[in-house]
Order: C-alpha cells, then structure tokens, then sequence
C-alpha cells in the first residue's frame, strides 16, 4: 500500500509542476500574443487571394432587400470576427454603424469592416487597425478564425487532391498500375 500512495503523491506533484509550468507559458504567450497574431497574418496573406471573398463596398437595395449596382472592395478578405458596431464611422460621423467585422485582407493587413444602411444604399468603411487593436476589440476569436480558415482550406485541398487522383486513376487505370 506504500508503494500505491507514494506513487499517487508523485503523481499529484508531477500534475502541480504541469499546471504551473502550464500557467507560466501561458503568460509567455499572452505577452506576445500581438506578435504571433501579426505573424500568423503574414503568413496567411499569400493564400487570401484563393481562400478570400470581394466583400460588398457599396450597393443599393431594392424594395426586396436585393442588391444591385454593387461595388467591391478590391483586395480579397477572410472574416474573423464580429462585435457589436461602433456608434458612428471614423469616415463620416453622421453614418450609423449597423455591422462590424474584423477582417484580414489579403495585403496582410487586419481591417475593421464597418457597414452602414440609410434605407437605400448599403455601404461600408474599411478601418486599418493593428493586431493589437484586433484582440483588444474581438478577443482571440479572429486569432481563432485565422487559424480554422487555414485548417478547413488545407483539408478542403488534401481532399480535392485525393479525389482528382481518383478520378485519374479511373479514367487512366493502366497508368496507375505502374505507379
């Protein structure tokens, strides 16, 4: 039985030193967490341009709430995150914020995207904001995101090259043969 309980207290203090040296990483991370989140940005940017959308700019709404004579921002983006909207835009204090996103553009750089609606015209302000700003606003959420996005775009490639190679060797079966 001595052996048992030794055993158990080695344990519990292997399990303490863990959950403390857990915790002091823990803070390490926390402290460069704008650092990581800014580089974990740029080295997502080369694959916005594939993973991205054109998010709307400006369009009107008809009396169905459909949208026409639509504008686009130019650079691809990937959303991370949403907050509630600010009181009014950085651009023109007399438009209301109705919709607030953060998101990352394919330039590399974090964007809150504000849009704002009058009844006829939906249009939106692209806000450059640093990483800092980012966590500070949404929390780890758009960190969160950015790492998922990348995640579901590999899966989604592995997969597709499976099936293509699949497709091949149906099509070409004594090709395949020879591999």
């Amino acid at each position: 039985m001595d052996e048992i309980e030794a055993g158990l207290l080695k344990l519990t203090e292997r399990i303490k030193e863990r959950e403390k040296e857990r915790e002091s990483l823990s803070n390490e991370v926390k402290t460069h967490e704008v650092a990581l989140f800014g580089r974990l940005a740029r080295i997502a940017a080369p694959l916005i341009p594939s993973i991205g959308i054109l998010m709307l700019q400006r369009g009107k709404q008809d009396t169905k709430g459909e949208l026409y004579d639509t504008m686009f921002h130019k650079k691809k983006m990937i959303v991370l995150g949403k907050t509630d909207p600010a009181g009014h835009r950085p651009d023109n204090m007399s438009k209301k914020v109705d919709d607030q996103f953060c998101v990352l553009s394919e330039d590399g750089k974090f964007y809150e995207l504000m849009f704002s609606f009058d009844g006829f015209i939906v249009d939106s302000y692209a806000n450059q904001i640093t990483p800092k700003d980012a966590l500070d606003r949404y929390g780890y959420e758009p960190m969160y995101m950015l790492y998922q996005a990348l995640h579901d775009y590999l899966k989604g490639q592995e997969d597709l090259v499976a099936a293509l190679k699949r497709v091949l060797e149906f099509v070409f079966p004594a090709s395949s043969a020879k591999k």
